[in-house]
């Protein structure tokens, strides 16, 4: 009997982290991904911030990478109050013990990928179409169409895992009338190159109003308005500001949004009356900045389906809101979670109760973590949180010390439980 398969449906982070943790218990696994090719470097994407627990595991996947030569530490969660009348700043909850660090999204992609074991096939450009789960097989079939050619091709496995993000395809074939949530407000988003600029009058200025970038996760709250700010490797400041509005339409699955130079030009206007003259410049000066529409969902209440031959994985399995710096974090530890499971029950004919183990492990934490950041995203918004008055959150008359704007108040902070083996149960006749 050859080795058990399984078919990956997206190759982002999500997906390869999968790939690692899947053929590290002893499965071969055929990843899907719509795009061409894998990060080309550290450049590609925005920054993301990584916990102990994940880098953890990304280090046992990545034996090689040194990651604290090629991310930059996130010691000190640090939020500040600015008065955008006098610009003048304050602390409002400090945290010096964060122990988390800054990574480029295409660089931890990138790793990942050239450190693929060799029971991994990548076919980039390859677009999911479509999946069967025949009720006569212990099987899954995935068809997906070949970008370059226009044909299409079938993969074949005993376990389909969808890591195809907070729009997921396959999720949708299991949850039709699931709709994400929009959360009230968008992301102004762009990385900021200061490379052989270190000296510039911009960086200098920036560096004088957050002195300890390099060190620090900012965030800086406004009256209902907050913005993000940290170091990235190779010389670049990565930063996120939040705006509160009507939900925006878009075009197709994604939640990204081009901007136009009129949107550019309204946004960097705003900066000038909302921030200090240091992150206003900053944000001017950055090239190709973008928005973001920020969504969640209510938490699931399974995560696989067809006999223990679908499951959902990463955003795919709980889109949440950036504000607790979970989604990718979430998205490793689901993955080596996952393989876990399958490695402990790897003598049983399907995945299924590997699959019930995942769920019992993972649904909990990921449940209260997705509604934990809505919360935080909402406070720091000034947006009425559950329970509380309708004008929700004032920052202009805050206590110096509002420590439930901490990023240590997210449930499982100091790590989520792993899979240790058991006989978890099978809910329901289609599981």
């Amino acid at each position: 009997m050859g080795k058990k398969v399984a078919v990956v449906v997206g190759g982002s982070v999500a997906g390869l982290a999968c790939a690692h943790a899947v053929a590290g218990a002893g499965w071969e696994v055929v990843v899907l991904e719509k795009a061409a090719a894998p990060a080309a470097g550290s450049g590609t994407g925005a920054g993301l911030g990584l916990d102990a627990q994940s880098m953890e595991i990304i280090s046992r996947w990545i034996p090689g990478w040194g990651i604290d030569a090629v991310t930059l530490p996130l010691a000190v969660d640090l939020n500040i109050a600015t008065d955008s009348a006098t610009k003048a700043a304050r602390t409002l909850a400090r945290d010096e013990d964060f122990k988390f660090r800054a990574a480029h999204w295409g660089d931890l992609h990138r790793r990942l990928h050239e450190e693929l074991p060799p029971a991994v096939t990548v076919l980039w450009g390859h677009q999911f179409l479509s999946f069967e789960a025949p009720d006569d097989t212990r099987g899954v079939v995935a068809t997906a169409r070949v970008l370059r050619t226009g044909g299409t091709v079938e993969a074949t496995g005993d376990l389909l895992i969808a890591a195809d993000g907070s729009t997921s395809s396959v999720r949708r074939s299991f949850l039709p009338d699931l709709k994400l949530r929009y959360s009230g407000y968008c992301a102004w988003r762009g990385v900021f190159d200061f490379s052989g600029k270190e000296s510039s009058d911009t960086m200098t200025s920036i560096r004088r109003a957050y002195p300890e970038l390099g060190n620090c996760l900012y965030f800086d709250l406004a009256y209902k308005t907050h913005a993000v700010l940290y170091e990235l490797p190779r010389s670049r400041l990565n930063w996120l500001w939040y705006i509160n509005g009507p939900e925006p339409e878009l075009a197709g699955n994604s939640v990204t949004m081009e901007a136009t130079d009129a949107m550019v030009g309204r946004m960097r206007n705003e900066a000038e009356r909302v921030w200090c003259p240091e992150l206003a410049r900053l944000v001017r000066e950055t090239a190709a900045p973008f928005v973001n529409v920020i969504y969640d969902a209510d938490p699931l209440r399974r995560l696989s389906w067809t006999g223990g031959r679908v499951v959902l994985v990463g955003d795919a399995a709980h889109p949440t809101t950036p504000h607790g710096l979970r989604s990718t974090n979430m998205s490793v530890m689901d993955a080596c979670t996952l393989g876990q499971c399958l490695a402990n029950w790897n003598s049983e004919p399907t995945p299924a109760r590997a699959l019930a183990e995942y769920e019992a492990v993972r649904l909990p934490v990921v449940a209260e973590q997705v509604l934990h950041a809505r919360q935080l995203g909402r406070l720091k918004q000034g947006l009425p949180v559950d329970g509380e008055a309708e004008d929700g959150f004032d920052v202009t008359t805050a206590k110096a010390e509002v420590l439930q704007l901490r990023q240590r108040t997210m449930p499982f902070f100091d790590g989520a439980p792993a899979a240790v083996g058991g006989d978890f149960p099978l809910v329901g006749s289609t599981r």
